[in-house]
């Protein structure tokens, strides 16, 4: 084997490699894409967070409600 072909080989061998490598590669719409469903996602946390936080102060009024009840009631 000669030296142009050891050349030829190597330059075959380095383009195979970089095809790998893009195809593998991120694009940019890649991270668009997941930027736009990690955005989402954190918009649904969020408005559940929100959502649990009203939810306990609605239940605290509610068992101050029935402990008043309870008294007037004379169950407690």
């Amino acid at each position: 084997m000669n030296m142009e072909d050891k050349i030829i080989e190597k330059l075959v061998e380095m383009d195979r490699k970089i095809e790998d490598i893009r195809s593998e590669m991120a694009t940019k719409a890649d991270f668009n894409e997941l930027k736009t469903v990690l955005d989402n996602q954190g918009q649904i946390l969020q408005r559940l967070d929100q959502e649990r936080i009203f939810t306990l102060e609605r239940i605290k009024r509610i068992e101050a409600d029935v402990e008043k009840m309870k008294i007037v009631l004379h169950i407690a």
